[in-house]
Formats: structure tokens, C-alpha cells, sequence
């Protein structure tokens, strides 16, 4: 007697998942269209600066002489990946930034949550904030100076501020968004203010928190370079800035990149964390096939 054994496909978990997402990512085009427009940046960056050296682009160093001293164990004009400095100057800005994200978010996602849920808040709040907001953050600079002791203060307060208008605004935004069926499905239920607030107000205006977030941590990222250039003792602002007075372009070349780079990924972790916490977002962007 022949017996058939039906077989279930069992979904990938923990690692296996993680290489299943890998292999399907490389089966489209995305990542070799994302591989060919470095490529072409790169390429055109070489043809300015070093192959055709076309007229003021000559001042800049190229791709070539950036790469010989980056990755040099003896760089020319101080600054590689070889060097303890290098890595000083990333740490310094790395927790500038978390320290300033950290604080904007703490104050930032709160606020917005409870200006766009009561308009009495709003009322109060919301013409302060517009009122500031339009401000350059270099206009703080000698304000922060004043007010704030020592190097760390008057750079993480600048950090701080950008982002936390950029977060503030885009959680009540979010809070705007939210459907008012939600709000009257949850009062015909018999829900407290505070369970609509923690079941309807919070869960329906995370994506555009997490849109926030990513928007603000690299408004964060270019106040705080813009601080430590005017007020920085250390850090990849001051690092830029040192290059430039001391006319060794190079080093001015790397800690732009490898700004570029930091920020990049500090963007991608806060977008990881958003995909994580809102699975039901992703499924639903996937099904619209976006």
C-alpha cells in the first residue's frame, strides 16, 4: 500500500531568514543599479579632478590621491584609516550625535504626539515653535557660546535643536494623519483618553515618526559639523575646518566621505528599527508593491 507524505514549506527563520532576504535582494536590479551609480560618481569625480583636470576642479584632490593616503600607513597629510586621530575625530561626532538625536527624540516624539492629539497644546505651542524654527542654526552659534560652558554644550545644543523642530513636527503630522473613524470606533468601545492615545494616537502616527527620525538624525548630522567648525575642539566638522585654514585638502576629502558614510548608515539602522517595530506598515507597502 503506498502512503504519500504531504509536504509543508516551512518559512526561513533567525539566520536562514537573513540569507533568504540576501538572496532575493541580489535577484533584482536595485543593488547592481546602486553599484553602477557609485560608479559613475566615481568616475566622473576622476575625470574632473585627474584625468581631463579641468580648470578650478584641478584644486581638489582626486580619487586617486585620496584613496593613496586614506588607506596609507604613512599619509602624506596626516589623516588615514592607520591613524589614531581618524578614529578619534569619528568617535567625538558619534556620540555628539547619539547624545543630540537621543535628546530630540526624547523631547521631540512626546511633544508632537501630544500637539497634534489636544489643540489646546497646540495652540499654546505650535506658534513658539514656528516662530523658532525658521532660525539658521548658525545664528545660535554665539547664543550657545553664551549660554552653555566648554566645547560639548554649545555643539550638542545645536545638534539638539535641528533635529528636534524636524521630529516635533512630524509626529503631529502624524497624529493629523490618523483616520477620525479610529477615534470614534475607540469611543463608541468605551476606551479611556489615555487608551486611545496609547492604542490609536501612538501605533497610527509611526510611520511618519520614523519618516522623521531618518529626516532628522541627518539634519543632526550637518548642524552638528556646522557646530563644530565654529565651536569644536575635536570631530569631523572640526577636522574639515582644521584642513582647510591648514590648506591640506585631503584630509578636508576624507572626513567629507566618510561623513557621507556615518550618516548613510546611522539612516539605514534608524530606518531598520522603524521596519522592526512596524511590521504591519512593511506588509503593507509590499502589497502595494512599494
Amino acid at each position: 500500500m503506498n502512503s504519500s507524505a504531504n509536504t509543508t514549506t516551512v518559512a526561513p527563520e533567525g539566520f536562514n531568514l537573513f540569507i533568504y532576504r540576501v538572496k532575493k535582494k541580489f535577484t533584482g536590479p536595485d543593488p547592481y543599479l546602486t553599484v553602477a551609480g557609485v560608479f559613475l560618481w566615481l568616475f566622473t569625480y576622476w575625470v574632473l579632478c585627474e584625468g581631463l583636470e579641468i580648470w578650478r576642479f584641478t584644486k581638489l584632490p582626486g580619487p586617486v590621491a585620496i584613496s593613496k593616503d586614506w588607506f596609507s600607513t604613512t599619509p602624506f597629510q596626516g589623516i588615514s584609516i592607520f591613524t589614531a586621530e581618524y578614529y578619534d575625530h569619528i568617535s567625538v561626532s558619534c556620540q555628539r550625535i547619539l547624545i543630540a538625536f537621543g535628546i530630540a527624540t526624547g523631547l521631540g516624539v512626546p511633544l508632537g504626539l501630544f500637539m497634534g492629539w489636544s489643540r489646546s497644546i497646540r495652540d499654546y505651542l505650535f506658534p513658539v515653535i514656528e516662530l523658532l524654527r525658521p532660525i539658521p542654526i548658525l545664528a545660535w552659534v554665539p547664543l550657545s557660546i553664551l549660554l552653555l560652558p566648554g566645547f560639548e554644550g554649545p555643539v550638542i545644543f545645536l545638534a539638539t535643536l535641528a533635529s528636534f523642530f524636524v521630529t516635533t513636527l512630524n509626529a503631529m503630522l502624524g497624529v493629523d494623519s490618523i483616520d477620525e473613524e479610529y477615534f470614534r470606533a475607540a469611543g463608541c468601545l468605551g476606551s479611556s483618553r489615555w487608551d486611545v492615545f496609547k492604542n490609536v494616537v501612538v501605533p497610527g502616527a509611526l510611520p511618519f515618526i520614523f519618516t522623521g527620525l531618518q529626516i532628522s538624525i541627518g539634519v543632526a548630522w550637518f548642524s552638528l559639523v556646522a557646530a563644530e567648525m565654529v565651536s569644536g575642539d575635536l570631530g569631523l566638522g572640526y577636522l574639515i575646518v582644521d584642513a582647510y585654514m591648514n590648506n591640506v585638502t585631503v584630509p578636508m576629502v576624507i572626513a567629507m566621505i566618510t561623513l557621507g558614510f556615518i550618516g548613510y548608515f546611522s539612516s539605514a539602522c534608524v530606518r531598520a528599527l522603524g521596519d522592526k517595530l512596524m511590521g504591519w506598515h512593511v506588509k503593507e507597502l509590499a502589497q502595494q508593491g512599494r
